[in-house]
């Protein structure tokens, strides 16, 4: 399975500065404000305990996490939508933006500027979504032989598993996704990420640096809108050009 990685292993490289920290932080209440729908006790709603590791491990505090759970209840909140945008980048890379806002007419405008600004364009819905195909993703550390810990990943329930820069991606059905995270956590393996994410069934090589470039531009204008929760796309670039 490829398609996944490129991207987030950039954005973890490069981590999070803290002109940034902000901005996640309110991407991440967002998160755990429409996870907890389902239900406010993370031990019962295990969309919103991935939320909150994951709210936890970007160092957000406790009480940010509380106050955004507490948004389910609060009737005057603002309510949140989960929309999905498409569109092209520099080098015909395919591009899927999931946002979580309370207004779609401040959203979606500011999408279709990233993309225009920095040489894509946003499409029509359905015209990218085909080339991508909805996966439970999570990421793992382990120590000893590779083989033998993919082979312990499969058994988990699994559907398949890539090793990568010293850790295992995983990747599951969307449906499986709780119960192989709950698996692999009770094995020898440390989880280091969990969610659901657009995988793409096929990748773009990007050998012009221009080109390379262009798209890192793209990718960061996406990725710094405040009401943009994650941002997939198709393409690989060689290490050497970023």
């Amino acid at each position: 399975m490829s398609g996944h990685s490129k991207w987030a292993t950039i954005k973890r490289q490069k981590g999070v500065n803290d002109a940034k920290r902000g901005a996640v932080f309110t991407r991440l209440g967002n998160q755990i404000a429409i996870a907890a729908r389902s239900g406010t006790d993370p031990a019962m709603n295990p969309s919103l305990a991935m939320v909150i590791e994951k709210a936890k491990q970007a160092n957000m505090p406790m009480s940010n996490i509380e106050r955004a759970i507490q948004r389910v209840a609060d009737k005057s909140a603002v309510a949140l939508d989960e929309v999905t945008y498409e569109g092209y980048g520099p080098g015909g890379i395919a591009v899927i933006v999931e946002a979580a806002t309370d207004n779609k007419n401040r959203t979606y405008p500011e999408v279709r500027h990233a993309f225009s600004k920095n040489g894509g364009n946003i499409a029509e819905p359905g015209s990218v979504a085909f080339q991508f195909t909805r996966r439970g993703v999570i990421r793992v550390s382990f120590t000893g032989d590779v083989d033998e810990a993919l082979m312990n990943v499969l058994e988990a329930g699994a559907d398949d598993a890539q090793e990568e820069e010293g850790q295992l991606t995983v990747y599951t059905d969307p449906k499986e996704l709780h119960a192989v995270r709950k698996a692999l956590m009770n094995s020898e393996f440390t989880v280091t990420d969990a969610e659901l994410s657009y995988v793409a069934n096929n990748t773009i090589e990007i050998t012009d640096g221009d080109v390379a470039q262009k798209i890192m531009k793209l990718m960061d204008a996406l990725d710094d809108l405040q009401d943009v929760v994650a941002v997939h796309s198709n393409f690989d670039i060689p290490s050497e050009l970023l």
